[in-house]
């Protein structure tokens, strides 16, 4: 995947007309490139005396965060303050159904309260304190307020997103017995930040690609899968839920360009959970449940069959205690096998299958289009126009089958398609800008996986993005929903074709969102291409300079927090932070290159040269090049 950073963001001086992008006339490289950084999460902690004040989460070791956690039941004449944070305290543990905390409960709250409606994350532990409308009365009970800062949102369908509001809400208690109980409170969870990191993990489900008019671009076209990430219980049985959450079918952001091969009221059978056997076979008992609640083992052809287990090996197989290397579906439990799937024979419907092998490119100090070769002891320019330096580019991508190019002029107002190998020209643009300077020209374009093209146009007069079907068709303009007054400074699509990574410009800051491609037939089977859903994908960065896909549901991004220094990390699609959170330091970076299979090494731009991180460290692969770039 190439770089996509942002013009304004990443200025160096270049030798003779250059663009502002550059890395010519570099010092050598002087000092070893970074080292490694690791963090500790922490986990809150709620003692069950004391006066009322805010927690604060201590630090924990790795082995604790393997521990399992246990509620502890109401103490004897607590007041109601200790109830409310005895209470919460009891949610953050490893119970299934949180029986301890009902305890706290009065029995008509705890019938009613539902723990899974939503989880609330707090950037710390929730604060307790007397309401101002209260007062303790034995008839009447009181009234106690939680209160803290939203970071995120975990909805009922497991789905994460990012939130910078306040939470409050009321707890209303009486006396049962003569003691304290919670009465009234609200649906859901409220937890720091650091109990959700040891409670919760990331899990991609995943469902197949809706692409519309643009089904037939690839072979297998309907069975290209895309990653759903949500987030289930760590330790409450993860495998199973996961599988359940995938059954639910896609979640609402990523629903209206994805579906499932699973029929609708399709569940697991009553009282199932999962686990592979000694032979990595995983075995999953299905049933189809009509509105009533009544149930029947599921039937369906082979071909639906196979779909349907490729997207449970796929989902299952992130899961590292899983080991799972075959999946086995049935028609309720106990119920004749419908179908199996091996994972060598699950390899037609590969997440990331569309995202090419990976070569390693760059520009190189004669402005010519460069490829990485053997272990990248050797480097040497592409065929083709875009290794002769006959045009000069501020701008390039390779397609993600590796034949073609697209370039950006020097200027930034012409966009050149040609292929890699063939001794040809580039021949007309296939877009102009009528930009007047280089920074408001195109961006660097990017190819998805269907052999499409897409640039964005950032002319202050006409800005815009564009879709060149197959990269070479008329470009189409491309609305994007909630974009507003911002500005696309730059953008990578996913190698699935549905979704697209920007960054939008607006005021002083430049930040990273995510939109979901909707493609459709208009009349007379007119395609076209909407990006909707644009939503926030790296919330705490103050400034994003550069992103990159780096796998099927994450990002590297370059950038710094408020007040922070610049900062490799990664990034989760739902907003969420990804695995590891930060990336050895590196000084001077100011872009990066990623490719979306996992095993392919990081690349950056950085102001010596540019560097690959192998087995944790930063090795500089050559001071003579700039814009390094994976297809895509």
């Amino acid at each position: 995947m190439a770089t996509m950073a942002n013009g304004k963001a990443t200025e160096r001086p270049r030798r003779g007309p250059r663009p502002l992008r550059s890395s010519r006339g570099r010092r050598r490289p002087a000092a070893a490139l970074g080292a490694l950084v690791l963090l500790l999460a922490g986990c809150a902690s709620m003692p069950s005396e004391g006066e009322v004040r805010r927690i604060d989460p201590p630090s924990r070791s790795e082995t604790d965060s393997q521990a399992r956690v246990f509620g502890v039941s109401p103490r004897k004449g607590a007041q109601p303050w200790q109830i409310v944070r005895g209470f919460l305290e009891a949610t953050t543990s490893d119970e299934p159904e949180f029986a301890t905390a009902r305890e706290y409960l009065t029995g008509r709250a705890a019938h009613g309260w539902d723990p899974f409606a939503r989880t609330t994350v707090l950037d710390a532990a929730p604060s307790v304190r007397t309401s101002d409308r209260s007062s303790i009365s034995e008839e009447k009970g009181t009234t106690l307020e939680v209160t803290g800062s939203t970071v995120a949102l975990v909805d009922s369908e497991h789905a994460h997103r990012p939130s910078d509001g306040t939470y409050r809400e009321t707890f209303q208690l009486v006396r049962v017995g003569g003691e304290w109980r919670i009465d009234r409170l609200p649906d859901g969870l409220v937890v720091a930040e650091a109990d959700f990191e040891r409670n919760y993990e990331s899990v991609n489900t995943y469902h197949y690609a809706d692409l519309g008019p643009d089904t037939g671009a690839v072979t297998r076209g309907e069975d290209v899968l895309v990653a759903d990430p949500v987030y289930v219980r760590e330790r409450i049985d993860p495998l199973t839920e996961a599988v359940e959450a995938l059954l639910d079918g896609p979640t609402g952001w990523l629903a209206p360009v994805t579906g499932s091969a699973f029929p609708e009221g399709a569940r697991l059978a009553d009282g199932a959970r999962l686990s592979p056997n000694d032979s990595g076979t995983l075995t999953v008992p299905l049933v189809v449940r009509d509105g009533k609640g009544r149930e029947r083992p599921l039937r369906t052809g082979s071909a639906q069959c196979d779909r349907m287990a490729a997207q449970v090996l796929y989902t299952v197989g992130g899961q590292v205690p899983a080991k799972t290397s075959r999946v086995r579906l049935t028609g309720g439990g106990g119920g004749a096998e419908l179908c199996s799937l091996t994972r060598d024979e699950a390899e037609a419907y590969a997440p990331g299958r569309l995202g090419g092998d990976g070569g390693q490119y760059f520009v190189d100090d004669r402005d010519r289009l460069a490829v990485v070769l053997g272990d990248g002891d050797r480097i040497a320019p592409v065929g083709g126009p875009f290794g002769t330096g006959q045009v000069r580019m501020s701008a390039v991508s390779v397609s993600r089958d590796e034949k073609r190019g697209a370039g950006v002029s020097l200027d930034g107002r012409s966009l050149f398609v040609a292929p890699l190998t063939a001794d040809t020209g580039f021949g007309d643009p296939l877009v102009t800008s009528g930009a007047q300077r280089e920074r408001d020209g195109l961006t660097a374009p990017s190819w998805d996986g269907l052999g499409d093209l897409w640039v964005a146009d950032r002319d202050p007069d006409r800005s815009r993005l564009l879709w060149l079907r197959g990269g070479q068709e008329e470009p189409r303009e491309v609305e994007v929903t909630g974009l507003g007054r911002g500005r696309i400074e730059a953008l990578r699509v996913s190698s699935d074709g549905v979704r697209m990574a920007l960054l939008v410009s607006e005021g002083d800051r430049t930040t990273l969102r995510l939109g979901r491609i909707e493609r459709e037939e208009i009349g007379d089977g007119e395609p076209r291409a909407t990006v909707e859903g644009l939503r926030p994908i790296a919330p705490r960065m103050e400034e994003v300079l550069d992103a990159s896909w780096a796998g099927d549901s994450r990002l590297v991004v370059v950038g710094r927090e408020a007040k922070g220094v610049r900062q490799l990390r990664y990034t989760a699609t739902d907003g969420s932070s990804a695995g590891p959170s930060t990336l050895p330091g590196l000084n001077g970076v100011t872009g990066v290159a990623a490719s979306e299979n996992s095993e392919k090494p990081l690349l950056a731009d950085t102001e010596e040269g540019i560097a690959r991180l192998d087995r944790a460290e930063w090795e500089l692969v050559t001071d003579e090049g700039s814009m390094p770039l994976y297809p895509g």
